[in-house]
């Protein structure tokens, strides 16, 4: 026994010495004076990353029960389809890839992705059902009015009050489930960004951006402990290949 938790401390040690402290740092593209045709050419660089590192497949994992669940209401199935909203959905490809998902499942879906920048918005368009501006802080839909929202590498740009509003607001709308899909804290995910950023040719700016959103990303117990706080619910948070996180929650009675 004493080996055992002398073995379990230094994983532990070992562990805590490759996950630097979070730093709040300051993205190129938060500004939102930001260039919109640099940030849609980052935005590229971040759909790439996301389907070759494990971001796309992390929140399909997550969403593929919910869509199954959420169209049945009652033990039968409706003809309704079922509602995705994507907040900061950059090119629309977590939607897009939502949407094939739905297809293979045969469940009807419609998808709606949401950029504060009315041009990044109108990039997502082609990959979305519907594609909007509008403020995360402020969404323009009713209370439970959205079977399942996801927020993908959105989370970590904002912090305190900023962080909890969004938080709530994704609760506020949600009538199934919320899907936050973000980054996982490491040493070795900086690294491995920096390193594969050359061979993938991505912009400098999506380096940077990538190296100081790792920075800023989260633990499993910060992640879990931002969102019960918020919300006041009990929140699944696992990890997925490529240094990620994904926090997901249910809405009490949340059915047609």
């Amino acid at each position: 026994c004493a080996a055992r938790a002398l073995i379990r401390m230094l994983i532990s040690k070992r562990i805590s010495m490759l996950t630097p402290a979070r730093r709040r740092g300051i993205e190129i593209l938060d500004d939102p004076t930001s260039d919109p045709a640099l940030a849609a050419r980052s935005l590229r660089d971040v759909a790439l990353a996301n389907r070759l590192f494990g971001g796309r497949r992390a929140v399909l994992r997550e969403v593929r029960s919910l869509l199954g669940q959420g169209h049945i209401a009652n033990g039968v199935r409706s003809t309704r389809p079922m509602t995705l909203l994507d907040i900061g959905t950059g090119l629309g490809d977590i939607p897009h890839a939502v949407s094939r998902l739905a297809v293979r499942l045969r469940v009807p879906l419609v998808t709606v992705g949401l950029e504060r920048d009315p041009s990044l918005a109108a990039s997502a368009a082609a990959r979305c059902t519907v594609a909007l501006a509008a403020d995360a802080m402020d969404l323009p839909f009713d209370d439970r009015s959205v079977d399942i929202v996801t927020v993908s590498q959105v989370l970590h740009h904002f912090e305190g009050e900023a962080s909890d509003a969004l938080l709530r607001e994704c609760e506020r709308v949600a009538r199934v489930a919320v899907v936050i899909h973000d980054l996982r804290r490491s040493w070795f995910a900086v690294a491995g960004l920096w390193s594969v950023s050359f061979l993938l040719g991505f912009h400098p700016v999506s380096r940077s951006d990538g190296v100081v959103s790792i920075l800023r990303g989260y633990t499993v117990a910060e992640l879990r402990a931002l969102v019960e706080r918020v919300t006041g619910r009990p929140a699944r948070v696992r990890r997925s290949l490529g240094w990620r996180l994904t926090a997901t929650w249910r809405i009490a009675g949340g059915t047609e």
